[in-house]
């Protein structure tokens, strides 16, 4: 079971409703030179802009996240006539050269690969269980965060964006309130709001979009690894229709930017994740899966903190309750052995992130977490000494 995917999994491996889609799109077009237009691509961009209401209606697409994130950098770089950016420590946005500069993940900022993309800066997220901002009250936590942003757009002096997932449930899922505060911030600064909903978006938090949690819209959004349904790669910038005023500029460029076997996957995707239901699919299984990992946190101490939204999950394992120490040996240790049982997932240092496909069953589901129970209690017996795992 594939509990990580790369996040490109949301309707599984091969749905045969998009399998069939591609077979009849290589027979009707395959390629289409940037020069063209074509119906499918002209069909995904109408598509997508439904997806926000209308309030986005702008598009471009691209062949990758990294390169859609970096589209998104350029065209506020040219509205606003600035170019820093505030971003969140430890996020990841893309490796290309633009969208690492924006990522806060020290792994994809190693000095050996030179400078990156000038003007930066990052503030801690709304991370309560491990906050930077003096208390672990998620409230709190998201006032310290707010007050930081304020700060770093003031201090960017010509900031011209702030970029960010509005959710990552493995680590925050910030109040309610928080985001509009986040908005009003950067509009009073001047600075348009990015959201990055590559990981998360399309259903996978139990709702279209992480945004639609908050009652906010960003001015620019950016979707891509399931938009392709595990096959094909695509993504989309989505914009303000009044942020179109960069036609005399190559902002985006891509030779697969219109591809229609691309778009094709991602018209098909949306269908699959529409009609069957997957969203709020997503909730109702999120639920359950929250509490399956509540449950699991009574039965063992190396489980500190959970939390989630939808069916994204994060289980933060300790070595001590009390001091919340990061228990790395055995987060590596469980992560070893679920691999062995035929659960894949992804590790943060401590912390074990789950994110299933839209389309498991309840069944698969709770097997997952009779796995994960057992590598659990593997490990705490072979730390205190009473077996071999």
């Amino acid at each position: 079971m594939d509990f990580h995917g790369n996040n490109v999994h949301h309707i599984g491996y091969s749905h045969p409703r998009l399998i069939a889609a591609l077979k009849t799109q290589l027979d009707e077009l395959s390629f289409s030179p940037r020069r063209y237009t074509n119906r499918v691509a002209v069909d995904l961009a109408r598509a997508m802009a439904e997806l926000t209401g209308g309030a986005l209606p702008k598009c471009l697409f691209a062949p990758s996240g990294s390169d859609a994130v970096e589209i998104a950098l350029k065209l506020a770089r040219g509205v606003t006539g600035r170019h820093r950016t505030v971003s969140f420590f430890g996020s990841f946005h893309g490796a290309g050269f633009g969208a690492a500069a924006v990522s806060g993940d020290a792994v994809f900022r190693d000095p050996r690969l030179g400078p990156l993309a000038p003007g930066a800066l990052f503030v801690p997220p709304p991370y309560p269980y491990r906050s930077e901002y003096g208390s672990s009250d998620p409230d709190e936590c998201a006032r310290g965060c707010v007050s930081a942003i304020r700060t770093a757009l003031g201090q960017a002096g010509d900031p011209a964006a702030l970029i960010a997932c509005p959710v990552r449930p493995s680590e925050y899922v910030p109040p309610a309130w928080f985001w509009k505060d986040v908005k009003e911030a950067c509009r009073e600064a001047g600075a348009l709001l990015i959201f990055d909903e590559i990981p998360y978006g399309l259903g996978k938090t139990g709702r279209m979009f992480g945004f639609q949690h908050y009652g906010v819209e960003p001015d620019i959004l950016v979707t891509g690894k399931a938009l392709g349904g595990s096959v094909m790669p695509i993504a989309c910038v989505s914009a303000r229709e009044d942020l179109d005023l960069l036609g005399d500029l190559e902002i985006g460029h891509y030779t697969h930017e219109k591809n229609p076997l691309s778009a094709a996957a991602a018209l098909a995707t949306l269908g699959i994740i529409r009609e069957e239901g997957l969203v709020d699919r997503a909730a109702g299984l999120g639920a359950a899966a929250l509490q399956m990992a509540v449950e699991l946190q009574g039965r063992h101490r190396l489980v500190g903190d959970v939390r989630g939204l939808g069916l994204v999950m994060g289980l933060e394992l300790v070595s001590d309750p009390l001091t919340r120490a990061p228990a790395l040996v055995e987060t590596e240790r469980v992560f070893q052995r679920a691999l062995e049982l035929g659960l894949s997932m992804k590790t943060t240092g401590s912390i074990l992130a789950l994110s299933p496909p839209l389309v498991i069953t309840r069944q698969e589901l709770e097997r997952a977490f009779d796995v994960i129970d057992q590598c659990l209690a593997e490990v705490e017996a072979r730390g205190s000494g009473r077996g071999d795992h």
